[in-house]
């Protein structure tokens, strides 16, 4: 009677639901509920492992007609990437073969001239969005691909590109002016909002999950703007000769970090926090002598926060206590890109070091280099997505001749996409002939299938 009651589908279906697995699935999905928690549980405990081990497949995405790597966005996955040709290619690594819609580039005035560099690239789940050097914008649509759905211009350089993490808005900053654009309830596109600001946009994001007109917050210098479709711009925090370095927006919050100098030396450089409802400040954190060069709000654990700062370290801050539970340093340079899950922090570098480290234990688990400044980091469960970037679009001496489209390798930037799950290994992987099949690893194995003594053959 006990083992009845102990094995019931209805109690295992519970527990399997409080723990955070397979939310989207009803009681009759499953035959063996106790089953389904358990691998469910030895998926995650396998994931972790590989993860502090460094063990799974890692692949390079390249796209040699595009030259140089101008900019790298990713969601759920998929990977957009802008070129110096003025191309735009997607990669899809739940697939196999990387497989994703191609995106047709808008032809120029008259089809004359090489295309203009890509300056900014955005993408969610269901949109794309590219923004030019000479103030072009195109929207596609994922599902439909090809041509994009939507193009407009702007007559200046573009500062910032934003696109809604969960709808259809875009926001552009172009000289003192922002531009939202979003669809209307039949699909066609307007602009429900342009907004005159007194100086140059550094920072743009898009409110996520807003009902309604898009909701906008830009950072220009010293003063940070809440932008509303149906009111003039507000501005949220403004403090004159403190510039903000960097921003990030969650659904209900804006973290901001802002750079002071020599005539404050009683204030050191902070991140301030503000509810985006009651436009107040909730929370002051950080007390650090380097800039904070980035911040991630909207992909950390509720109540915490990530930053790196320009003097190398990666910091954690709890926001309920106002101060950093965790702080890690093994950077060469400036921190450019961070990110953190529950147990673990990811951070690129601008001397291009990726760094992945062990919140609790507060030390690094593994690193990788290479040439360019990791700009962008995205990670799930089971994948990361690491983007090294080069400063410099147009490099001298990179062709044997002015014509010549080829160009060397070290100049081009990478993407690479680490595949931490043995059952979905990539494409570019080791052999299974050269992988070890050896379980009980003692020691660090660096994924190097060794020829002796496991290797079956």
């Amino acid at each position: 009677m006990w083992k009845i009651l102990a094995e019931d589908e209805v109690l295992w279906y519970r527990l399997c639901q409080e723990e955070g697995y397979l939310l989207d699935m009803s009681i009759s999905d499953h035959s063996c509920w106790k089953l389904a928690l358990k691998n469910c549980r030895a998926r995650e405990h396998m994931l972790k492992t590989n993860w502090k081990n460094r063990v799974g497949a890692v692949s390079q995405l390249h796209y040699e007609p595009g030259r140089v790597l101008c900019d790298v966005h990713c969601c759920d996955g998929v990977v957009m990437a802008g070129y110096s040709s003025g191309e735009v290619r997607l990669w899809d690594t739940r697939t196999w073969d990387y497989a994703a819609p191609v995106l047709a580039a808008v032809p120029g005035p008259g089809g004359a001239g090489a295309p203009p560099h890509v300056s900014f690239v955005r993408i969610n789940s269901s949109l794309a969005v590219a923004a030019h050097e000479d103030g072009t914008v195109s929207v596609w649509s994922l599902l439909l691909g090809q041509e994009p759905i939507h193009h407009f211009q702007h007559n200046q350089h573009i500062q910032a590109l934003a696109l809604a993490p969960g709808g259809a808005a875009v926001a552009t900053a172009s000289g003192f002016q922002v531009r939202l654009e979003s669809p209307d309830d039949r699909g066609f596109w307007q602009t429900p909002g342009t907004f005159e600001i007194q100086k140059l946009v550094n920072f743009l994001n898009l409110v996520p999950d807003v009902t309604g007109s898009p909701v906008a917050v830009a950072a220009a210098e010293d003063i940070v703007y809440l932008l509303k479709a149906e009111d003039p711009g507000r501005i949220l925090h403004s403090v004159y000769g403190q510039p903000v370095t960097c921003l990030d927006v969650a659904a209900h919050e804006a973290a901001f970090g802002i750079k002071t100098f020599g005539w404050l030396l009683n204030e050191p450089n902070q991140i301030l926090l503000y509810n985006l409802e009651t436009n107040q400040c909730v929370a002051k954190v950080g007390n650090s002598i380097g800039d904070f060069s980035c911040v991630n709000l909207h992909s950390s654990p509720p109540n915490m926060l990530v930053a790196g700062n320009k003097d190398r370290r990666v910091r954690v801050f709890d926001l309920r206590q106002g101060q950093a539970v965790c702080s890690v340093q093994g950077h060469q340079l400036g921190v450019c890109a961070v990110q953190m899950d529950e147990w673990k922090m990811v951070s690129g570098g601008e001397e291009g070091l990726l760094c992945v480290w062990d919140r609790r234990m507060a030390t690094k688990l593994w690193e990788m280099h290479a040439r360019h400044p990791v700009r962008h980091v995205w990670f799930n469960s089971h994948s990361l997505i690491t983007a090294n970037i080069p400063e410099e679009k147009n490099p001298r001496g990179s062709s044997i001749t002015e014509d010549d489209p080829s160009l060397h390798r070290k100049y081009r930037g990478v993407i690479y996409s680490y595949d931490f799950s043995v059952d979905q290994l990539a494409v570019d992987s080791v052999l299974p002939i050269c992988r070890s099949s050896y379980d009980e690893v003692s020691g660090y194995n660096y994924n190097i299938g060794l020829a002796v003594p496991y290797d079956s053959i």
